[in-house]
């Protein structure tokens, strides 16, 4: 069991799921997906629709899409954030 992390090279928003990742010293796997919206029907397959990122944690059982979402996630579930609002994106 293990993470997979559905990305897109140059995409800032995944860029930031990687970080986290990386402080969380969580292990992961990176599936590289096309810059083409029409070109990401794996992404669909485990998803339901094409954006990245998109994380599965095999662990929990959990498919969630959306950097902020995932930062939630990762921080409640294997960090010390004491509540979700402490995610903060700069950008």
């Amino acid at each position: 069991m293990g993470r997979t992390l559905y990305r897109l090279e140059g995409c800032p928003y995944c860029e930031v799921v990687v970080d986290v990742l990386d402080e969380l010293e969580l292990p992961f796997e990176s599936v590289w997906v096309e810059g083409m919206h029409s070109n990401r029907n794996e992404v669909r397959r485990v998803s339901g629709q094409r954006q990245v990122p998109v994380l599965v944690d095999e662990e929990y059982g959990v498919t969630m899409a959306e950097s902020v979402r995932i930062i939630e996630y990762l921080q409640t579930t294997h960090g010390d954030a004491a509540s979700p609002s402490e995610v903060e994106l700069d950008f």
